[in-house]
């Protein structure tokens, strides 16, 4: 289906154009499924890693789960070729970036992700963000992988309340 990619990837550019932070594979998929804009998930991944190795978008991959974000040549492209994307669509993704915005900011806005050490401890790298900047970029050294698993499983639950404490004591 070679002629249903430049569709998926100037909706891909655009998305990526209208927020000012980072949407995953998964955020992207399922708002093309929702819309029925694809019903071919395998079609979208190709689309979205023919952006990344032509430089048109940024891929992070972070514990199961590729961050993405559109580079300046995306936004260059995007430019020239953004008039083919029916206005329609463009509303659809401005209102649904609108209505959902702050559930996707929040979904890529605390990350967690751990590895082995050269010591042959686990590091659990926390972070949480807002608009791109780090508020908090802690790293745990823990002797077990189920210790770290857990640890980052812990600090998309609790984040917000292990900032607090942290502002609380150290200000």
């Amino acid at each position: 289906m070679p002629d249903v990619l430049p569709f998926y990837k100037l909706i891909i550019l655009y998305m990526l154009s209208r927020i000012d932070f980072t949407l995953t594979k998964i955020q992207i998929s399922d708002f093309m499924m929702e819309k029925e804009y694809t019903n071919n998930f395998f079609s979208l991944q190709q689309a979205i890693n023919e952006l990344i190795d032509a430089g048109l978008i940024e891929g992070q991959y972070i514990r199961n789960h590729t961050h993405l974000n559109i580079t300046e040549k995306g936004q260059e492209t995007l430019d020239f070729f953004g008039n083919r994307i029916d206005r329609a669509i463009k509303t659809d993704i401005d209102v649904y970036l609108k209505e959902n915005g702050l559930k996707l900011r929040n979904e890529v806005s605390v990350l967690s992700d751990y590895m082995k050490a050269s010591t042959g401890e686990y590091e659990a790298h926390l972070v949480a963000k807002d608009k791109g900047i780090n508020l908090v970029d802690i790293t745990l050294s823990v002797p077990m992988e189920e210790t770290a698993i857990s640890i980052c499983d812990k600090w998309q639950e609790k984040n917000q309340e292990i900032y607090q404490y942290l502002v609380s004591q150290l200000f």
